[in-house]
């Protein structure tokens, strides 16, 4: 071996060294089979349990759980491919399809949404926030739901505020000091918003008006690649789901401050879903979505329910 191919030599093994402490580099034997992304709401509670009680590891599926405090986050996540799929929404699997990324939801979720006034707002009724502001995340669920309870109050598009801020423990924290009137949030942290003396109260929710636009979605290359792997993840959601529902009060409690991260403002005050096994969100919901997003120029027209829906889980 002469100088030049010793030099070459050299190099090359410099260079895979260096690949192998880049960060975020993982031997593949120690990668996980799924990464799924999350967020702070009740939707993303049965994939905590499942963690915490091995219910992945049961269904022979190792599943490393990503959590995030805003949407956009976590769709760049999952767009740029560091996640398999995400606890997410139909607006977002939407958004994704339209854009080019090849997407499929797979099952609906469980979760609340609720309009929250601060105490010294003078809202009291949907109504009263005309000519005021509403904090959301915009283009997401949460705008979504928002622009619904207008809606339902006879509001007019533009006749109230919308100011973005798209961290949610953000738009928690200032709401409560009173530094915005309004905000949308999600469950468990809306119930957080009015506990504790805030002054602050629900005035609306997807509850009332039987909207659950949440879902989980796939990439289609894990859906394609990782079939085994996501129908185990579905058995441990299932087996998650169906544990909620049996689950005393106090337990849940201390799961969801020590083991979820929320605040301790949710003990007490929090009602979680009835959480169900897997299965599509309705097609009546999907086009209610995405009627909102072309109506809003955000998507191209006809994007229909059989190219976003994909059954995987187990029956």
């Amino acid at each position: 071996m002469n100088n030049s191919t010793k030099v070459k030599y050299v190099f090359k093994l410099i260079f895979i060294i260096y690949l192998f402490l880049l960060p975020g580099t993982v031997f593949s034997e120690n990668r996980a089979d799924l990464i799924i992304g999350v967020l702070p709401d009740l939707d993303s509670i049965p994939l905590l349990l499942a963690e915490k009680e091995g219910y992945f590891e049961k269904t022979g599926v190792s599943v490393k759980i990503e959590k995030f405090t805003s949407p956009v986050n976590r769709d760049t996540a999952f767009q740029t491919g560091n996640l398999d799929g995400a606890v997410s929404d139909i607006l977002a699997a939407l958004l994704a399809i339209n854009g080019g990324f090849d997407v499929g939801i797979t099952s609906l979720t469980n979760g609340s949404y609720k309009l929250v006034a601060s105490g010294n707002s003078g809202i009291k009724k949907i109504s009263d926030i005309k000519g005021k502001s509403v904090a959301v995340s915009l283009n997401t669920v949460i705008e979504y739901c928002t622009d619904r309870f207008a809606v339902s109050a006879g509001l007019e598009s533009g006749s109230y505020g919308k100011t973005v801020i798209p961290q949610i423990p953000v738009r928690l924290e200032m709401l409560k000091a009173g530094k915005i009137p309004a905000a949308t949030l999600p469950e468990p942290l809306a119930s957080a918003a009015v506990s504790g003396g805030s002054g602050a109260v629900i005035i609306d929710s997807s509850d009332r008006l039987g909207i659950n636009p949440g879902v989980m979605i796939f990439s289609s290359a894990s859906l394609s690649e990782k079939a085994d792997a996501v129908k185990k993840f579905y058995k441990a959601y299932n087996m998650a789901a169906e544990h909620l529902t049996g689950a005393a009060h106090g337990s849940i409690d201390d799961f969801l401050v020590k083991e979820c991260g929320f605040p301790e403002a949710v003990r007490g005050v929090i009602t979680l879903p009835a959480y169900t096994k897997a299965a599509l969100p309705s097609e009546k919901e999907f086009t209610s979505v995405r009627e909102w997003l072309e109506d809003k120029n955000l998507i191209k027209k006809g994007i229909s329910y059989s190219r976003a829906a994909v059954q995987v889980f187990a029956e």
